[in-house]
């Protein structure tokens, strides 16, 4: 198993965050050496700057938190982001079609955005708190058959976050080529080796230093 730093995705996506709070939060990731930051797409080329020569990506956010923004926009956001620096994608899935079982639209919402994203890995997020057993798993066969790279439970703006069920959940509808990303309420090492048990590869979070010192964190 790698280090517990490399599993985490250090996170800030509230709506008020500054500029200095990004600047900390790319310094505590190259401290840590976490696999990358996860922001809003208006910080992509600062953080993109800040981590310049580190091990520590920048991953962006595409069509959130609703998922509900047309396919075109979810896929020109994309691309902005990628030539802006980012290094990998977390796009919200459209929640309503996958509810309403419009499958063909919910594969190539999703499917229009890996295009975009080219060799970029493309993690689709499901907002599980929504979602029932069997709208997961179609979520997750659809998400693999459009080419993302990883399936993530939340965006941490619904009503709850990943849970140790959806993760497992998710880890046995898709195969060896997709990975899991457990995201929301994830606050401290318990709960983060809990979901790395599992099944999840990759932790959205945003008590990433909290984690790494033992203690327990807020928030996201």
């Amino acid at each position: 198993m790698k280090e517990l730093n490399r599993y985490i995705d250090h996170t800030l996506l509230k709506p008020d965050a500054t500029k200095q709070q990004i600047e900390t939060l790319c310094q505590e990731a190259r401290d840590y050496n976490f696999a990358t930051v996860c922001l809003n797409p208006c910080w992509i080329s600062l953080a993109h700057e800040l981590l310049r020569g580190s091990d520590t990506g920048v991953c962006t956010v595409i069509g959130f938190p609703l998922g509900a923004m047309q396919s075109a926009t979810k896929a020109f956001e994309a691309k902005q982001a990628i030539e802006s620096g980012a290094s990998e994608i977390d796009m919200v899935l459209s929640i309503g079609a996958l509810k309403d079982g419009d499958d063909d639209y919910v594969l190539e919402d999703i499917a229009g955005v890996v295009r975009a994203c080219g060799k970029i890995p493309v993690k689709v997020i499901f907002e599980t708190c929504l979602l029932n057993s069997e709208e997961i798993k179609r979520a997750c066969q659809l998400s693999e058959k459009a080419g993302a790279k990883f399936v993530k439970t939340s965006t941490g703006f619904s009503t709850s976050g990943a849970t140790i069920e959806d993760v497992k959940l998710m880890r046995s509808s898709v195969s060896e080529l997709v990975q899991v990303k457990a995201s929301g309420g994830v606050r401290d090492m318990e709960s983060a080796k809990a979901m790395i048990e599992a099944g999840a590869t990759r932790l959205g979070t945003s008590s990433g230093t909290k984690i790494m010192q033992g203690e327990k964190g807020s928030g996201y």
